[in-house]
C-alpha cells in the first residue's frame, strides 16, 4: 500500500490523482492533502478521504474548515495552513509518495522539503524545476530518490528512455499542439482576446497554463524541465509542433532509432504511471490505434512565438534567468487575463524582465524565492511602462 500526499488536491491534477486512488484502493491510500483556498472542496474531500493532515491557504480558511469538521465529528483530521502547513503535508512521516501539483512557485518550498525528507515525488508542477531545478535535482540525487514527471510530455520521455541507456540518448523531442494560434498570422496577435487565448484545441487546463500554451511559454518551461530532469543541454532538447497531440514525446537514440509514446489525452495515465513506477498496472485508459488517421509535424515559429526563444535563452543561462522567466510570465499572464495588457505584450514583459535580471545562481530555496520576488516586482513595473522590444 503506497501512502500518498497531494499538494494541490483541488486542482485538475489533484482531482485526477484522487480518481486514480479511488480506482485502485488496494494499492493507494490518501494520507495528506494541501487544498489551497477552496474550502468547499476541501470539506468534501475531508469527508470522503479522512486524511490525517489537511492544509488550507490561510489561517481563516483553516479555522473555518476545522470548525465544520469538528461539528461533523471529524476532529481527528489535523487542519493546518500556509506554507508551513503545505510543508507538513509534504513531509508527513507516514507519506511514501508526494504528488506536487500546486501551480506556480507556491509549492516550491514544500516540494523541496519533500525531496529532502526522502519522499518519492510525482512532479506536475513545472515551475519547481524551472525556478529551482538545479537545487531540487541535486538533492534528489543525494537522496537517491526518483523525480517522476507527471507532465504528459516528460512522462512520455521517461517511458521512452526505458528503451535504452541514458548515454545512448541523442535527443529528446517534445511535441507541442501549437495552441489556438498556430495558423494565426503574427500581424493579428495584437487583436487576440482573452477568450480566444483560453480556447485550447486539445487540453482542458487551468487559465495560466492555457495562456502559456497559447504563447508556447509552456513548451519553453518544458524544455527547461527536460534539461533538468534528464540532465541534458538545451541544444539536445527540441520542440516539434504536432497539432493532433497524439504523440506526447519522442526520444532519439545514437543509432538513429526513435521511440515515441502514444496514449489517450488523459492525465490519469501519467499519474498512474508515476504512482506505480517501475511497475505498470492495468487500466481502462485505452487509445484506439484505428482512430489514428494522420500525424502532422512542423517546426515552431520562434518569430511568432518569442516566449519559446526566451525559454531556450534562459535554459542556456540557468540560475536566476530561469527564475525570472517564470516569475515575469506569471505576472504578465495575470495582467493579460485581467485585460490590462495585450497578448503580444506578454513576451515583451518577460524579455525586459529577464534582460534586467542578474545571471547569478541561487544556492538555496530562500535565495530562489528572493529572486522570484525581485523579478515579480520588476515585471510589475514593466506593466505600467511603454512596452517595447
Amino acid at each position: 500500500m503506497k501512502r500518498i500526499a497531494i499538494l494541490g488536491s483541488t486542482g485538475s491534477i489533484g482531482r485526477s490523482t484522487l480518481n486514480v486512488i479511488e480506482n485502485n484502493p488496494e494499492r493507494f491510500q490518501l494520507l495528506a492533502m494541501a487544498a489551497g483556498s477552496n474550502t468547499e472542496a476541501a470539506l468534501i474531500d475531508a469527508r470522503r478521504w479522512k486524511p490525517k493532515v489537511l492544509s488550507l491557504a490561510s489561517e481563516q480558511d483553516a479555522e473555518k474548515v476545522r470548525k465544520q469538521l469538528k461539528a461533523e465529528g471529524l476532529s481527528g483530521i489535523e487542519v493546518v495552513y500556509g506554507q508551513a502547513g503545505t510543508v507538513s503535508v509534504a513531509t508527513h512521516p507516514e507519506v511514501d509518495f508526494v504528488v506536487s501539483a500546486i501551480v506556480g512557485v507556491a509549492g516550491l518550498k514544500a516540494t523541496y522539503e519533500a525531496v529532502r525528507a526522502g519522499k518519492e515525488i510525482g512532479l506536475a508542477n513545472k515551475e519547481c524545476l524551472v525556478a529551482a531545478g538545479e537545487l531540487i535535482t541535486a538533492e534528489a540525487r543525494r537522496q537517491g530518490k526518483p523525480l517522476l514527471p507527471i507532465d504528459s510530455e516528460h512522462n512520455a520521455v521517461h517511458q521512452c528512455m526505458r528503451g535504452g541507456r541514458m548515454n545512448e540518448v541523442e535527443r529528446v523531442w517534445l511535441t507541442a499542439s501549437g495552441g489556438p494560434f498556430l495558423s494565426t498570422p503574427k500581424s493579428e496577435f495584437e487583436k487576440i482576446t482573452v477568450e480566444q487565448a483560453l480556447n485550447h484545441p486539445t487540453w482542458k487546463m487551468g487559465q495560466r497554463i492555457t495562456i502559456d500554451s497559447a504563447t508556447l511559454m509552456n513548451k519553453g518551461f518544458e524544455v527547461i524541465e527536460a534539461c533538468r530532469l534528464f540532465n541534458m543541454p538545451p541544444e539536445r532538447v527540441s520542440v516539434v509542433v504536432h497539432p493532433q497531440s497524439t504523440i506526447h514525446s519522442l526520444v532519439e537514440f545514437n543509432d538513429g532509432s526513435i521511440l515515441a509514446q502514444l496514449s489517450v489525452t488523459d492525465m490519469r495515465l501519467p499519474i498512474l504511471y508515476a504512482l506505480t513506477y517501475p511497475e505498470r498496472i492495468s487500466s481502462d485508459l485505452r487509445f484506439n490505434v484505428l482512430d489514428l488517421k494522420r500525424l502532422d509535424f512542423c517546426p515552431p515559429d520562434l518569430g511568432k512565438f518569442p516566449c519559446l526563444r526566451l525559454a531556450y535563452e534562459a535554459a542556456e543561462a540557468g540560475g536566476a534567468k530561469t527564475v525570472a522567466l517564470n516569475a515575469a510570465d506569471e505576472v504578465a499572464v495575470a495582467a493579460f487575463l485581467k485585460k490590462e495588457i495585450g497578448f503580444a505584450d506578454i513576451s515583451k514583459v518577460v524579455e525586459q524582465t529577464i534582460r534586467e535580471t542578474s545571471d547569478r545562481h541561487p544556492e538555496s530555496i530562500e535565495e530562489v524565492l528572493a529572486i522570484d520576488a525581485e523579478a515579480r516586482n520588476l515585471a510589475g513595473r514593466k506593466l505600467v511602462q511603454p512596452l517595447t522590444r
